[in-house]
């Protein structure tokens, strides 16, 4: 039952993205210009998906546990560290230099436009190479 219903969540999210316009980079791109041809709509998408989150975190958390998990997985760690703010940075660069970040782009894969296929790729292989860096002794 648990992977029907992340299926169906999964489905919704793309959906969701691509009625947004998420998965099409030249949108993401007009959004993250601030300094010149700015389109604000993905703003509105941004803080409609907040508001959701915010009101549907607290409705979930009132519950003992999830509907389909024996418990809640929350992140416990707060610190700032140099994976943290590494990461980040390389989402935010990646983002900003081709107009994805790896939701929309999962999404967009049904599009079959090359520059898609060409990001995905890109994600598995960074993906596995950081997973072998931090598979290392001490990596961590």
């Amino acid at each position: 039952m648990g992977a029907i219903a992340a299926l169906v969540a999964g489905v919704l999210f793309g959906i969701g993205l691509a009625v947004s316009h998420m998965t099409n980079p030249a949108v993401v791109l007009g959004f993250l210009d601030v300094a010149g041809d700015w389109n604000p709509t993905l703003a509105f998408v941004m803080g409609g998906a907040l508001a959701v989150t915010a009101a549907g975190y607290r409705w979930v958390l009132r519950r003992e546990r999830p509907l389909l998990a024996p418990g809640f997985q929350l992140p416990t760690r707060r610190d700032i560290d140099a994976r943290l703010v590494g990461g980040a940075a390389v989402f935010g660069l990646g983002w900003g230099l081709v107009g994805f970040c790896p939701g929309p782009a999962l999404a967009a894969l049904a599009s079959g436009q090359p520059g898609v296929l060409v990001f995905a790729a890109a994600l598995v292989a960074g993906s596995l190479l950081a997973r072998l860096a931090l598979a290392r002794p001490g990596a961590r």
